[in-house]
């Protein structure tokens, strides 16, 4: 490679750089969450491209070829990082453990709001059923009912407003 050539390569570098530096640090720092470690990764991906330009390597979009390396390298962060063993946490003494209790607590909740849909009247149970349990979209109920997607949501809305009155207290509505 002749000295000229090399100055070209060195100013289609330092263009780069200047341009597009800080969109690569912005980029690299979302990803790995480390400003340390995301500058690192850019000043490592001008390493790489002045390495490719050098060996006589030829880049239509300059932009593009260095989100290219810096997303591999990002990649390569990630894998160097590995999550540890289930044994290898065992041994340290941590116990895993599962809370079903939020779970238990939905169960029950969803049990007491069925009964509470079955004291509402006729045509706002069979919505609100349909909706809620069957988990049918308005366009599959305006299918089944026979009725527009607006008249359904209209019954959707007005079965939830019953469904709040009937979960609040009767000392906390006296109260409001």
């Amino acid at each position: 490679m002749t000295l000229s050539q090399e100055i070209k390569l060195k100013v289609i570098l330092t263009d780069a750089h200047r341009d597009y530096e800080s969109m690569l640090k912005k980029r690299a720092y979302f990803k790995v969450n480390d400003h340390m470690l995301s500058e690192d990764l850019v000043q490592n991906t001008f390493i790489k491209t002045w390495s490719y330009l050098l060996k006589g390597g030829k880049i239509d979009r300059m932009k593009a070829f260095l989100y290219h390396i810096l997303n591999n390298l990002i990649i390569d962060e990630y894998r160097k990082h590995k999550p540890a063993s289930l044994d290898s946490l065992l041994l340290k003494g941590f116990e895993p453990s599962v809370d079903d209790s939020s779970r238990m607590i939905n169960k029950l909740d969803g049990r007491e709001v069925l009964i509470l849909i079955g004291r509402l009247p006729v045509k706002y149970q069979k919505v609100m059923r349909m909706r809620y349990v069957q988990d049918l979209s308005l366009e599959e109920m305006s299918q089944i009912t026979g009725q527009s997607k607006n008249t359904i949501a209209v019954q959707i809305h007005r079965g939830l407003e019953i469904l709040k009155s009937l979960c609040i207290p009767q000392e906390a509505r006296r109260e409001e």
